[in-house]
């Protein structure tokens, strides 16, 4: 393996931005007298299509109206989100320092994701080399937006590093033919013994990663 690029996701990987989505839609759902608690929303919401998480709330709440449930979601973590998001423990001297070509894949759309990274002091590092799926229309676990990005770099998906928080999109980054870096707390399990899938706790085991690799 020669690491030559490195794919960022954004939620959950660059920015901590999951928990407090997950907090705002266990309250809209409320609203809706749909009650979860926050880890449920959090597993279920966690690199997923988000048109897929609520078309999977409505299959089971036939009263959820999709639309404006997705519309206030929308506009109230976008709001949320500009308030005051922190980087994740170690991502922001990591990425400074960072010296292969970088950019960021993520399953959102492009104003959270640019809304996100300003917010937690990452978008001059990125800006120009964002590829959301909603302009690729193609979703984790889908390969098509990693490969996308590894486009983006013009560097192969060989010898790109994906560094990734959720299985979706671990899965997608394995499809596509690249190196994983499962980031996290995810329970990542399903991946062992896979030789392209690499388990790193924080930063400073992805630093490890990437020198011992580059």
């Amino acid at each position: 393996m020669n690491i030559k690029g490195v794919i960022f996701d954004s939620d959950g990987t660059l920015v901590d931005s999951e928990r407090l989505a997950a907090g705002l839609l266990r309250d809209l759902l409320a609203q809706r007298d749909i009650h979860l608690e926050h880890e449920e929303v959090l597993r279920r919401f966690r690199g997923v299509q988000f048109a897929i998480f609520v078309g999977e709330l409505c299959e089971q709440h036939a009263h959820l109206e999709a639309e404006p449930f997705m519309r206030d979601f929308r506009s109230q973590s976008l709001e949320l989100f500009a308030q005051g998001l922190e980087a994740m423990p170690g991502a922001l001297e990591f990425v400074r320092e960072l010296s292969l070509p970088k950019c960021v894949a993520s399953n959102g759309p492009l104003a959270k994701i640019e809304t996100c990274l300003k917010s937690a002091g990452l978008w001059d590092v990125f800006e120009g080399r964002v590829v959301s799926a909603y302009e690729v229309n193609a979703w984790k676990p889908s390969p098509e937006l990693i490969l996308e990005a590894a486009r983006v770099l013009g560097v192969p998906p060989a010898n790109c590093l994906l560094v990734e928080d959720s299985i979706p999109g671990a899965q997608a980054g394995l499809a596509a033919g690249t190196q994983v870096a499962g980031y996290g707390d995810t329970d990542f399990s399903v991946f062992q013994g896979n030789p392209n899938f690499h388990r790193v706790a924080d930063y400073a085991a992805l630093k490890v990663l990437i020198q011992s690799q580059g």
